[in-house]
């Protein structure tokens, strides 16, 4: 066998082996929210799953008054720009509607599309933390140096336990790769 021939044999092997690896990183993502739903870890709320684009207000809507539950907002940004909650916590009771803004700014200097992953703790809290709306819902893209506010709004369903008086939500903020949706505008929602 002549070396045209090894050479030959090589480019096809080399081929096979960067169609498997694309191949792998375009399954990369259902692998991911399957695993993310099989151990609970990043899910979205269960009245997210159920409306496309969008969470459903629990069927009770009436104000339990008797109740405050405290929810912390936690932000981690995994690349180079700023997120951040514009308030560390509120109080609410449940069944009432809450509406608080995330800042995000995009501190590199070539355009960027990213996307937030809610979390809940403690885990009980994700089935009862109902998002009304959400930037978490999309993916957005934002020039260099872009600055904007998002909100999310919800309802904490009074079904939760009464022994849960403290709910964190943290979102993982991070950059994607596919076209998006551009940013909503700022300020709170009309």
């Amino acid at each position: 066998m002549g070396i045209r021939a090894e050479n030959f044999k090589m480019v096809g092997k080399l081929g096979v082996i960067a169609a498997g690896m694309f191949l792998f990183g375009y399954g990369l993502v259902p692998i991911y929210k399957h695993i993310c739903e099989i151990t609970g870890i990043n899910v979205l709320a269960v009245g997210e799953k159920e409306v496309p684009g969008g969470a459903k207000v629990g069927t009770n809507s009436q104000v339990d008054t008797s109740r405050i539950i405290t929810v912390e907002f936690d932000a981690n940004a995994h690349g180079p720009w700023k997120f951040k909650p514009a308030v560390n916590s509120v109080q609410v009771h449940p069944g009432e509607l809450a509406t608080v803004m995330y800042e995000f700014q995009n501190t590199q200097n070539r355009r960027m599309s990213a996307q937030a992953i809610p979390s809940y703790a403690p885990r009980e809290a994700a089935s009862h933390f109902n998002k009304v709306e959400c930037f978490c819902f999309r993916q957005y893209t934002l020039d260099p140096g872009e600055k904007k506010q998002w909100p999310v709004a919800f309802v904490i369903d009074p079904k939760l336990s009464k022994d849960v008086t403290t709910i964190t939500l943290s979102y993982t903020f991070f950059e994607v790769g596919s076209s998006t949706a551009q940013a909503p505008s700022e300020g709170k929602p009309s």
